[in-house]
């Protein structure tokens, strides 16, 4: 039993680990790319969660970037569009230190 308990205990301090290591690298690595145009980033994100056919004619690397925002900053189930586009402009906002 001694041996169960130290094992799920080792098995949580790994995974609350890996989860804080990655919500600093979102805040302090990932996230700050975004800074030199974030509401150009923030409209991309719209467009490819809205359309059909996001970015249609258009360079692709723009929305490549932009969609590692949905990844970074995923939508909650039930969160509205206009609720989750608040939530990522101030996630940006707080990782650049900008207002927009």
């Amino acid at each position: 039993m001694r041996r169960i308990l130290v094992v799920f205990s080792l098995t949580a301090l790994v995974m609350l680990f890996i989860f804080n290591s990655a919500d600093w690298y979102a805040s302090n690595a990932a996230l700050p790319r975004y800074c030199s145009n974030p509401m150009k980033s923030v409209e991309i994100v719209r467009e490819i969660l809205i359309s059909e056919t996001p970015g249609e004619g258009k360079k692709r690397r723009p929305y490549i970037v932009a969609a590692k925002l949905i990844f970074l900053v995923p939508q909650q189930e039930g969160e509205t569009m206009e609720a989750y586009m608040a939530r990522l402009r101030s996630r940006i906002s707080k990782s650049c230190g900008v207002t927009f």
